[in-house]
């Protein structure tokens, strides 16, 4: 019976899809990238205890130390892309919201360090921030798959 009633209602079932299909290759592969720059920015937290200089960069900014205000804040960025990255490799509900703060969030900071960290460093050269240029693509091609991404059934 149970089948039966089973076999009359499959026509109508969704079919399931993994949604990390919905992610382009680039942006897989800086998954893993930013994944492991996570593992690597809290590894810079327990080494910086041991070792007097661990140096960090991120967006122009750079530390010799994590335990310090730019230091923090490189790593509080990586960990930020890190669980982004994470966010969207293993699927979850909330991974588009969570990249696209990630994306908006690192626009800003090249912006900030393109037009605001040649005055406060003294030398007055601006430096065109690259990581601009994968940024946008990235927001847009997440703002484009976020219909899909919220509609789909997972495994």
């Amino acid at each position: 019976m149970e089948e039966e009633l089973k076999s009359k209602f499959d026509e109508f079932d969704k079919p399931v899809v993994i949604r990390r299909k919905l992610l382009p290759w680039w942006i897989k592969v800086f998954c893993w990238i930013f994944m492991i720059m996570g593992v690597c920015a809290v590894g810079s937290l327990i080494t910086n205890l041991f070792v007097p200089s661990v140096n960090l960069s991120l967006y122009g900014f750079s530390a010799d130390r994590a335990y310090s205000g730019t230091g923090l804040f490189i790593i509080s960025v990586m960990l930020l892309k890190a669980f982004a990255a994470y966010s969207l490799w293993f699927e979850k509900p909330n991974a588009i919201m969570i990249a696209k703060i990630d994306a908006v969030v690192g626009i800003a900071i090249c912006i900030a360090s393109l037009f605001i960290l040649p005055f406060s460093v003294g030398n007055g050269h601006f430096s065109l921030r690259l990581e601009i240029l994968l940024l946008i693509p990235y927001y847009l091609k997440v703002n484009k798959i976020e219909y899909e991404w919220d509609n789909l059934e997972t495994i």
